[in-house]
Parts: structure tokens; sequence; C-alpha cells
């Protein structure tokens, strides 16, 4: 099998893997499994090379309707996922205020999220309210779903995506090529020279919307996200979405290919439609043989002093 080249790296004295390299190295094995026939080895990477068009493949152009401060009625005007993606980057990046965090101190963060079961039923509304600390070297106290829990401080090594640390955030890079390149390489030195393929596509986006979530990043790291967001193939437009507070605007979803993760769609970031400003984003989740309908926005966030203290 080609899948056991990779095996021929693997370096015994080698130090245990991180949580991302790990979470890296699950998916390619996903990747190879999937492949109908036996890949053809290229370049440096041996595994599948997704067949994918030409970069305007990326984001597949649809015609919605925007309103314009006229008076008039709207008019339709074709807009694209990559349109919509560099414009939030534009609206992030005047919006977005630098701050430079103490490692002794906290980011709080306050996100509502509303869930609908599936085939009906009432909704529940969750306010999560988390503090986590700057360094990794505090106790944080973080609520997911209204479930409350001390996470404790990070052991030499661990690792996690996206990244807790302040420090970690500020080694990526701000220009979206470099970016992408940064995430594909994940638990390595990035190799610059060496373009996104095909087959790490997938991997990427995952780590780009995961880094989206993160309610304060540097500066200048959010925008970039967004515009290597709008160069991933599979990113498609979806009109007339709806964010946790009823808002029409667009969705942003990545869809894999056949027989490869989320070939069913991922989850939809929900934009303005005349700014681009980002608001939330819709998901699904599965418990206890339930599916819910999921709506999820950043209320607040800030850097506190100490657990417990709100801006």
């Amino acid at each position: 099998m080609n899948e056991l080249k990779l095996l021929r790296e693997w370096d015994a004295d080698a130090p245990p893997l991180t949580d991302t390299a790990r979470a890296r190295a699950r998916f390619r094995l996903h990747q190879a499994m999937q492949a109908p026939t036996a890949p053809k080895a290229v370049g440096r990477r041996p595994l599948l090379r997704i067949a994918v068009a030409a970069v305007a493949a990326a984001a597949v152009t649809t015609t919605v309707v925007v309103a314009e401060n006229t008076g008039t009625s709207p008019r339709t005007q074709p807009v694209s996922a990559a349109t919509v993606l560099r414009g939030a980057a534009a609206e992030a990046r005047s919006l977005e205020k630098p701050i430079a965090p103490r490692d002794d101190q906290f980011i709080y963060t306050k996100e509502i999220i509303k869930e609908t079961p599936v085939g009906g039923g009432r909704s529940k509304t969750y306010v999560d309210e988390s503090w986590d600390s700057v360094d990794g070297s505090k106790k944080s106290y973080v609520s997911e779903l209204g479930y409350t829990q001390w996470v404790p401080p990070d052991q030499p090594g661990q690792s996690s995506w996206p990244p807790r640390r302040w420090s970690q955030l500020k080694q990526l890079p701000t220009e979206p090529g470099r970016l992408s390149i940064a995430l594909r390489d994940l638990g390595g030195e990035p190799d610059y020279g060496q373009p996104v393929e095909a087959d790490d596509w997938p991997m990427v986006q995952v780590f780009l919307s995961g880094l989206l979530r993160k309610a304060v990043l540097p500066k200048g790291l959010r925008p970039a996200a967004f515009e290597a967001l709008a160069t991933v193939p599979g990113i498609k437009l979806l009109p007339g979405r709806t964010d946790a507070e009823g808002r029409t605007g667009l969705g942003i979803q990545y869809v894999g290919k056949p027989g490869m993760p989320w070939a069913d769609g991922g989850p939809v970031l929900v934009f303005d439609a005349k700014t681009y400003q980002y608001l939330g984003m819709r998901n699904k989740r599965s418990a206890g043989g339930k599916t819910y309908e999921q709506w999820s926005y950043m209320a607040v966030n800030a850097v506190v002093d100490r657990v417990m203290q709100r801006p």
C-alpha cells in the first residue's frame, strides 16, 4: 500500500506527537482510506491528489438580492463566496482594535448559543462565559452549553487548536498565503516554498474555521484567516441564511468531495449581506439520539485581570 510510505519517515526516538499533529495525521489517514485507487506519488506528499479546477472554482458565484440605500427596490447582483470573505476581511480590519494582553491576564468571552431540535421541539438558549489564561500557566474557567469546569494549566508539550496561548497565536503569519502553508505544516517547520496542494485544503479549512472561532486574535490575523479561507476549493455561498438573532445574511460553507470529510457540508458562517461583517455560525449537534440546529455568536470579549471579572 502506498500509505506505508508514511511510515518510513517514522522516528522511534522522536517525542510524542502534539494534539495538533495527531489531528493532522488522523485526517490524512482518513483521506488515504477513502481513496478509490492506489494514489500516484507526486512531490513530497504520496497521498491522493484531489482533482481541483482552477482557482476560480474555489468560489461558486451565486446571484443574491442586495438592497441599496437608494430608496428604490433591491436589484440582483452577482456575489461570490470569495467576494464575501474578502469583504469580511476588510470589515474585520477596519473594526479590529489591537491588544497586547499580559501573560498573567485572562481572555473573557461571552458566547450566546441557541438550539432547536430537528423535527420540532422547544428551543433553548445558553449563555457561555469563559476565562482563558493568556499564557496557559493558570487555571482557566470555561463554559460549554451551560456546563462549566476549571481547566488546569497547560502541561509541558501540550497543545490544542486553536491555540490557547497568546504567544502561539502571535507566531502565526498574517499574510493569507503564508498562513495557509503554516496551518498545513502545523507541528513542524513551515515549508513556504511548497504551495498548498489539493489533498491539503480540507484540513487547512478546518484549522482556518477553528481559528476564526477565537474571540480575540492578534492584529491582522482574523482578516488573514478570512482571506485565506476565500482561496479554499469547496467553499460555497448560501444566500438567505439567518444568524442567531434572526437577521438574514449570506452563508459560507465548506463542502468536501464525495467520499471525503464534510461531503454533506460543514458549519455555516453567516455574514451581513451589505457590510459582510461576520455575524455568527450555524451548525448541527447530535446528542442523546437527537440532532439540534445550532446558532451561535460572540456577544462580548475582553481582556481581564482575573477569573470571574467581567468588562
